[in-house]
């Protein structure tokens, strides 16, 4: 398979966290289980209704393009997207096509084509146990604000592609402007996928691009990196054997674990986009608070500065991750090392990811790290200590001398240890009277200055 390339392009739609809808103020609830409670005239597409700007919808996908370094629309305009569908009971789909809120930007170094914002759609319910021969619709979802971010076809392998999607995830719930659980449908992707050969002769005939084909519904980074590469192989056999790639759109089997063809492919044109002639074009310029610098002031540190600023720490690529992605676990790993020495960084990377498993606050994780590092402690009591420690603040050196965990430095006491078994060991190894001086001082002894000891006296 060596001769043929892999193109693949992602369209990703998130459902932004707004308290209104896009165009009304009908609740934004996607926890709401009870059916079409959260609808009103206008998202039900009565007529006569007029449609009213979410604003802060539009501050959000504005927000997302500064992060991405996207270039910020000045002006900019809702389109109608025409289609016949049970769920849009307008019979059009209020988007925006020709002139989006941000163009360009790149995450993982995968180029952006553009950033837009669009309503979504009804629910459909299939249920042969409700109803045989029909659907039940749901509007509680119809007119949620959706961002739809389209890349260009510069992704090459299906792991790349999956990278993104979780990549853009994660901006999301930094930026805190969607919840983007997949799962719920709150965020799906679509892969526009085609193969060509890597030859020259092929490329004349197919395009250099080969046949696009999208598989529509990806609600999970295992479906869309599984997605594609069963497209690859599914395009690629065809192409072996001398058969034509039809252009289409697919839908993907999460059991059988393989694409099904569901309609032919549409073009922009089966749309027949125009501008909205109910809402009012946006000349975002004009707007203060939408201005690039005024935005930037509202980013929290994203995702790739907190990995620049965990490197310099000196933290792992593992452990890094790990942080990054959780972001309630980032925060307190970086509670603790405001704390101490930058250089226990790494130390206390370590102790919170394998043995803080409550809930104690930073400074009591901070004073056993900093005790350790004092050699007041060993690292077998600092697990002990850790594991006993109260939830609230308390004195961390007091507790645990009342616990008994503090480590044995005084050389006297050291060595009256040390001399009690070598009475009883006369010509034992160094090495087992210091494992037997350890169990007498039950663990505390300070192994360094304990070794030295032993060594000086074997020697005298």
């Amino acid at each position: 398979m060596s001769d043929y390339k892999l193109t693949v392009g992602l369209e990703i739609h998130a459902e932004l966290n707004t308290r209104t809808k896009m165009f009304c103020n009908s609740k934004n609830d996607p926890d709401e289980t009870r059916p079409n409670v959260n609808v009103c005239p206008v998202c039900m597409g009565h007529p006569g209704t007029l449609p009213v700007i979410n604003k802060e919808a539009v501050r959000s996908v504005l927000r997302l393009g500064v992060a991405v370094g996207g270039r910020l629309a000045d002006y900019t305009e809702f389109d109608r997207k025409n289609y016949f569908y049970p769920d849009i009971p307008k019979g059009y789909q209020i988007s925006q096509y020709k002139h989006p809120l941000v163009s360009g930007g790149e995450i993982i170094g995968v180029p952006i084509t553009r950033i837009h914002l669009e309503e979504d759609t009804a629910k459909s319910t299939h249920d042969s146990q409700l109803t045989a021969d029909s659907s039940l619709l749901n509007f509680n979802r119809a007119g949620v604000p959706l961002l739809e971010l389209v890349t260009e076809p510069e992704i090459h392998d299906a792991e790349t592609a999956a990278k993104f999607a979780k990549e853009f995830q994660l901006l999301l719930l930094y930026l805190g402007i969607s919840h983007a659980n997949m799962e719920k449908g709150e965020m799906r992707a679509e892969a526009n996928i085609s193969v060509s050969r890597s030859d020259l002769e092929n490329s004349e005939k197919v395009g250099p691009l080969g046949t696009k084909v999208e598989v529509k519904n990806l609600n999970s980074f295992k479906s869309v990196e599984k997605a594609i590469q069963y497209e690859f192989e599914r395009q690629t056999g065809l192409l072996e054997k001398g058969e034509k790639i039809i252009q289409e759109t697919r839908g993907w089997d999460e059991e059988k674990e393989e694409t099904f063809p569901q309609r032919a492919k549409e073009e922009s044109h089966d749309y027949r986009y125009f501008p909205d002639p109910d809402l009012p074009k946006l000349f975002l310029s004009e707007i203060p608070e939408f201005g690039e610098e005024n935005l930037r002031k509202t980013l929290p540190e994203l995702p790739d500065e907190k990995r620049i600023k965990y490197r310099k720490l000196g933290l792992k690529n593992e452990d890094i991750e790990t942080f990054v992605n959780n972001q309630a676990k980032g925060r307190y790993f970086e509670s603790v090392v405001k704390l101490l020495d930058k250089k226990l960084a790494t130390m206390a990377a370590n102790y919170i990811l394998t043995d803080v498993k409550r809930d104690i606050v930073a400074s009591n994780v901070a004073g056993t790290i900093a005790m350790l590092n004092d050699s007041l402690i060993s690292s077998r009591a600092a697990k002990d200590l850790l594991a006993v420690l109260p939830e609230t603040e308390t004195d961390v050196k007091k507790f645990a001398e009342e616990k008994n965990l503090i480590q044995v430095s005084d050389k006297e006491i050291l060595r009256k240890f040390v001399e009690e078994v070598i009475k009883e060991n006369p010509s034992a190894p160094a090495q087992f009277i210091v494992g037997q001086a350890m169990k007498k001082s039950e663990g505390r002894a300070n192994p360094v200055i304990l070794q030295k000891l032993v060594l000086e006296m074997l020697n005298h």
